[in-house]
């Protein structure tokens, strides 16, 4: 059967509808099922002897089989046109062959069986389209933002970053941005696949595409139109319907090659046998229509799957790249762990609280832009100390930053400016971190030790691809200290470190010379040339631009447990466009020997080749995701 290339890419989801109550029978063309059932009643008539006027050439039939195959013989036309066998063409053969020997009933139920595959087949691809574009229903077409202190309304089109929209609850959230008022529950399934509702407030982000639950909030928009989540979906969408996996251009040219095998054989069973009914019963039970629909559907519903749960796969291409590597190498900062400093220790001395600790530093640093700074403001902020500001501040590049706070001299930084500093690193966890001395009016109070905190997600990850039989390398430009203890944390023995961005490059081009397919993960301006030149090339949602736009997937949410399910996914795929091609193959081939030997007649010959081409189909369909696209599912398979 053919495969028609458009894809949906508005309008809301037929299986978000159907899940609503819709019935099948409302998502199948009409004018089809009408074609359908007027055939089968044309067929059921001639079978009870309606053959009138001329019983040689029955009217109801000739009717039925002009209606029937108008559809077929369109297809088949184009075919011959642009010089391409197809199974519509050896189909149509078959169906004038039978009906030229007069076996009516055989080319009308034969017609039938066709039909209602062409419908099962829309009905499969349909699913797995609307596993892409399932999202796209749910943003509002406008939106309101705060112009000052005014409110209005305006074309979602038409918002600019920086500018602060309103979202009401139960509204969908219409931009990739920053929370700067409200707190609210957000329903963001269907961009993250995270099944539970995510609490926001000032400073969380949000993405394009999710739902507001419970509270007003006010979202300074960072990325609208393409560059949001939603506008990766749509980019998502067009690559894979531009692009033709490898896979799938076997699938054809396999499929082409059975409809020709189809037809030679049943040459040779004339020649040999001089039996016509033999001969038609060859071509009919010959069928790569599994591997013709069933392929585009298998890549279709995979990178649906793999999108509703966070998972950007660019195209059918990429898709089969991922489930084919063999190797996966992460980068460190912004990758493996969050990639801001986090205060993860506070030693005080003898007599000194942390909180003491914590506030002298905090209200120091309060007015401060250095990352350290920041991060110790907001340990103290979450743990809602009382914090002032600093009457007066000197930072000296290199040593740390003075200040005065209520008449006292704060004093923050390495033992170079901080009186009385001690290296208190004394516990293996603190091997990697920062520590940051503090002294007031030269009495050392003690050391606030900050590091780049491994995501929640990591040592996840880096277990389950272990399971999956992958490597995984890591690849940092941090000290060989920072490196191993990251490394060490999240179960990665294959590390290499001290890196410039041209070392990157250089390692993954190693692997791959070396014979590896290798998927690189990054998320920054350095890891983009590694990523181009990786097999598949991985973008953190949160990395930069120029990363994004170098990958091949993007994890929007960047949570590398959605890594795992975009490679099982893959292979899923993978396997399941291999078993349907085997399975295709062999049914064909035993099919054609028992119809050359007269054992299968053509009605038997036209149910087997429709009953394997259904099963192959929905055996793609299985990828697809049920019901509600955004719930996260974790297929072991």
């Amino acid at each position: 059967m053919s495969v028609s290339p458009d894809l949906k890419t508005t309008g809301p989801s037929p299986v978000a509808a159907a899940g609503d109550g819709e019935s099948l029978l409302r998502k199948i063309d009409r004018a089809d099922l009408m074609r359908t059932a007027f055939v089968a009643i044309c067929a059921v008539a001639v079978a009870l002897g309606l053959t009138g006027p001329w019983r040689a050439a029955p009217l109801i039939a000739i009717v039925g089989l002009v209606v029937g195959c108008w559809p077929i013989l369109i297809e088949a036309w184009e075919d011959v046109w642009h010089r391409r066998m197809s199974m519509e063409l050896s189909m149509l053969i078959a169906i004038v062959a039978a009906a030229a020997i007069g076996e009516w009933i055989t080319a009308l139920v034969v017609t039938t069986f066709v039909l209602a595959a062409e419908i099962l087949e829309d009905l499969s691809l349909d699913r797995g389209r609307d596993a892409l574009t399932d999202l796209m229903s749910f943003l509002p077409a406008t939106v309101q933002i705060r112009d000052g202190a005014e409110l209005r309304t305006v074309p979602l089109d038409s918002l600019r970053p920086g500018q602060t929209v309103i979202v009401s609850p139960g509204a969908g959230v219409p931009v990739d941005g920053t929370v700067v008022l409200g707190r609210s529950s957000v329903d963001q399934s269907r961009i993250t696949g995270e099944s539970l509702p995510v609490n926001v407030e000032p400073g969380s982000s949000v993405f394009a595409g999710s739902v507001n639950q419970v509270g007003a909030l006010e979202i300074e928009a960072e990325r609208v139109g393409a560059e949001s989540s939603y506008g990766q979906i749509i980019d998502a969408v067009r690559a894979a319907q531009a692009s033709q996996a490898p896979v799938q251009r076997l699938a054809d040219r396999l499929a082409s090659y059975l409809v020709y095998l189809a037809l030679g054989g049943a040459a040779i069973t004339f020649l040999v046998t001089r039996d016509i009914t033999a001969t038609i019963s060859v071509i009919i039970v010959a069928g790569a229509c599994g591997i013709a629909a069933g392929t585009p559907l298998a890549v279709l519903a995979a990178i649906g799957r793999a999108a509703s749960n966070g998972a950007f796969i660019k195209g059918g291409t990429h898709l089969e790249a991922l489930s084919s590597v063999d190797t996966v190498i992460f980068d460190k900062t912004g990758t493996l762990t969050e990639g801001a400093p986090q205060v993860v220790a506070v030693h005080p001395a003898p007599g000194t609280t942390e909180d003491q600790v914590l506030i002298a530093a905090a209200t120091a640093e309060m007015y401060s832009e250095h990352p350290l700074g920041k991060a110790i403001v907001a340990q103290a902020q979450a743990r809602r100390l009382p914090l002032g500001l600093p009457e007066s501040f000197d930072y000296e590049p290199g040593r740390g930053l003075s200040a005065h706070v209520d008449g006292r001299l704060v004093q923050i930084g390495n033992t170079t400016l901080v009186p009385g500093a001690r290296q208190s690193a004394d516990s293996p966890t603190l091997a990697s971190a920062t520590a940051v001395h503090v002294a007031t009016d030269g009495a050392f109070m003690g050391t606030i030790f900050l590091a780049d905190t491994v995501r929640a997600s990591a040592c996840q990850c880096v277990a389950d691809l272990r399971s999956m039989g992958l490597r995984v390398v890591m690849l940092t430009g941090d000290s060989h200290v920072t490196g191993r203890a990251v490394a060490a944390e999240v179960g990665i023995e294959n590390v290499r470190t001290d890196l410039l961005p041209s070392d990157k490059l250089a390692a993954v081009d190693a692997e791959r010379a070396a014979g590896h397919k290798v998927a690189m993960v990054g998320d920054g301006v350095n890891d983009a040339p590694a990523l181009a030149h990786a097999t598949v090339g991985i973008a953190m949602g949160s990395g930069t631009e120029v990363a994004r736009q170098s990958a091949d997937i993007v994890l929007i949410s960047s949570d590398l447990a959605d890594l795992t399910h975009a490679v099982r996914v893959a292979r899923r795929a993978r396997r399941i466009v291999m078993t349907n091609f085997v399975g295709t193959i062999a049914i064909d081939l035993v099919g054609i020997m028992l119809a050359a030997f007269g054992i299968l007649g053509p009605v038997l010959a036209a149910i087997i080749h429709v009953s394997s081409e259904s099963v192959f189909i929905l055996n793609a369909a299985r990828l697809v995701p049920g019901g509600r696209t955004g719930t996260r599912s974790r297929p072991q398979g």
